[in-house]
């Protein structure tokens, strides 16, 4: 884990994720699990940035012959491999822990949340003294954050016109005014 920071820090289990959303069993039974991971990345790094979270994603490689290995996609969000035998679960348990150690002694960072629908890992996390969001909440959450983000976008690009001049402040456009009429 990082050093602590007042950020709030959000891991999710990635495998659990991707079997509890639809449309992302839907992409890793038609396209393989590449592409449900990397549609899963792509939800959470607008969510992240929008809610202004330090989000990792943690996928097994228990069965794989691989050390642990970390993307770092955005400055918001990196995406964890575990370590050969080890589960995403013992790897989140082990983050809690340390961050229950850094509670103890205040040198925490400000929130710690796990997203996962397994129930023995939501009382785990818990029992750490970290959030947990079920994958249903943060799937609800990523979505509201999606149109509360479109939303303002669109705002911040609307015009009071279809013109340039519609867009500027009137002091600018007095000036632009006397401009072209040599003033």
């Amino acid at each position: 884990m990082s050093p602590p920071s007042t950020q709030p820090v959000l891991l999710v289990d990635g495998y659990n994720i991707i079997g509890a959303w639809q449309h992302l069993k839907i992409a890793r039974d038609r396209d393989g699990l590449e592409a449900a991971r990397w549609q899963l990345a792509e939800a959470l790094i607008s969510y992240s940035a929008f809610k202004g979270l330090s989000t990792q994603i943690v996928f097994d490689a228990q069965y794989q012959q691989t050390i642990g290995t970390q993307e770092v996609k955005t400055e918001n969000l990196s995406v964890y491999y575990t370590n050969f035998g080890e589960t995403a679960d013992t790897y989140i348990e082990r983050i809690c822990a340390a961050y229950y150690r850094q509670y103890l002694n205040r040198s925490l960072c400000s929130r710690l949340i796990v997203a996962t629908s397994d129930r023995a890992q939501q009382l785990t996390v818990m029992g750490y003294g970290a959030e947990w969001l079920s994958a249903l909440q943060l799937r609800q959450e990523v979505e509201a954050a999606t149109v509360r983000s479109r939303r303002k976008h669109k705002q911040g690009k609307q015009s009071s016109g279809r013109f340039l001049a519609s867009a500027i402040d009137p002091k600018a456009r007095q000036k632009l005014a006397k401009m072209r009429f040599g003033l």
